[in-house]
């Protein structure tokens, strides 16, 4: 079933209201745009038949106004052979193709204002459908960004991701413990010559444990984030 049941729905919609009320409006303007571009093809083929009627009553009009003057002509020649009789029959004839003239002069203007209308309900479903068609690049653009917002917002609520930042709150606390190793060495001891330089030795020591330990961490995150 389609969304519009004759020409005067398309001109009249109001594509607004149409699209609130579905409940999936990429699908609505889609046979939106399927069935405006149909009836667009139907109201030219129309247009096509009555350009093809107008120039086919033309010749006609054309061909019985040639012959209107023939009879004419015959009626002239026939007064002036002292044929009167000839003459009325040759007018008689002259009036009948005149009155066939004005029935085709008709036509031909009924033909001529509808195309006329035909012209102007091309142009109003034209600009029905380029409405159509730009709220259709407007809503594949949104259902794009909406896409993208929502696979990031998965990836943030990622167990992984949590799972990685615990590993790395779990680092961190390992290397406060090495870096609290380091500054207990200091406490309470004298300050001699010697205890100094073991404490550099001790502190040269932990701190290469430190390093090594940092590496790891660094190593573990970038291979996570990778």
């Amino acid at each position: 079933m389609g969304i519009f049941t004759r020409f005067s729905d398309i001109v009249n919609s109001n594509i607004n209201a149409i699209l609130d009320k579905a409940e999936d409006p990429e699908k609505i303007v889609r046979l939106m745009i399927q069935e405006m571009e149909d009836t667009l093809v139907e109201v030219r083929s129309a247009a096509a038949r009555s350009i093809a009627d107008k120039k086919d009553l033309n010749r006609k009009i054309e061909a019985l106004d040639r012959e209107k003057d023939d009879w004419d002509d015959k009626a002239e020649l026939a007064m002036r052979k002292g044929r009167e009789d000839l003459a009325k029959a040759a007018l008689v004839e002259k009036a009948r193709v005149a009155s066939a003239v004005d029935v085709l002069k008709e036509d031909y203007v009924a033909v001529d204002e509808g195309l006329a209308k035909l012209n102007e309900d091309i142009a109003r479903l034209e600009a029905k459908l380029e409405d159509a068609k730009a709220r259709q690049k407007a809503l594949l653009a949104r259902h794009k960004t909406a896409s993208s917002r929502l696979a990031a917002r998965k990836k943030i609520h990622d167990y992984k991701i949590d799972d990685a930042m615990l590993r790395f709150e779990a680092y961190t606390r390992r290397i406060d413990d090495v870096e609290g190793r380091v500054e207990a060495y200091d406490l309470g001891l004298p300050k001699d010559l010697n205890h100094e330089f073991a404490s550099l030795e001790a502190e040269e020591s932990v701190n290469k444990e430190l390093d090594a330990l940092k590496k790891r961490v660094a190593a573990e995150r970038s291979s996570e984030t990778g």
